[in-house]
């Protein structure tokens, strides 16, 4: 059978165009892991880290297992996502002013549905023993569904999202639609250690009603 590569066939929930389009996402599952603080933080670096390391966990140990889940066929493991908000100190001040320690996240990598918890839960005692870390204490599988949204692919440094979120809201004021929160996924698309900050990639979403 066939890799199952997100970039050529799932295009439509990652690779959108550079401008705004409404979009209705469907359930998936996820790996992922909770916290609050600046993204630029050595604990940031390492939530990422137990995420990848689960996820090539799943993907290697699927690949040798025998019999193989039902739909089972091998895939690219999916890209880093994250949904962000502000802690309640921020939203009491007035406007969209705040700093980076103010953030709250959630980020996660996707797993196809032939992934199940019994699996998941073996997957993370094995990385508890090959890769020990205290943060895989945090790390949960959970379906997700952003239902209907706004998305656009933000090029550039994400210093800069602002105007592309502006951009958004526009387009959704124009189709009589209302963003639903000040919070948003994000999915990124480019390592942002081997891409220059002007060529990031970063696809922008946020739910709306």
């Amino acid at each position: 059978m066939a890799k199952h590569e997100w970039r050529k066939k799932e295009k439509a929930f990652y690779l959108p165009k550079n401008k705004p389009e409404i979009i209705q996402v469907p359930e998936f599952q996820f790996v992922t892991i909770s916290g609050e603080g600046n993204p630029n933080s050595e604990r940031f670096s390492q939530c990422i880290g137990v995420l990848y390391s689960m996820s090539y966990a799943i993907k290697m140990n699927l690949k040798k297992r025998e019999p193989k889940p039902s739909g089972y066929s091998d895939f690219t493991v999916y890209p880093l996502e994250g949904i962000w908000d502000v802690n309640e100190e921020a939203k009491k001040r007035k406007g969209d002013s705040f700093n980076k320690d103010e953030l709250v996240f959630k980020i996660m990598i996707r797993q196809p549905e032939f992934v199940d918890k019994t699996f998941f839960e073996k997957m993370l005692e094995l990385t508890k023993k090959k890769k020990p870390h205290p943060l895989l204490e945090e790390v949960k599988l959970e379906k997700i569904k952003d239902g209907k949204c706004v998305q656009m692919m933000h090029i550039g440094s994400y210093d800069d999202e602002p105007a592309s979120f502006k951009i958004m809201e526009e387009f959704a004021d124009s189709q009589k639609l209302k963003r639903d929160s000040k919070n948003h996924r994000e999915i990124y698309i480019s390592d942002f250690r081997k891409v220059a900050p002007e060529k990031l990639k970063t696809v922008l979403r946020f739910w709306v009603k």
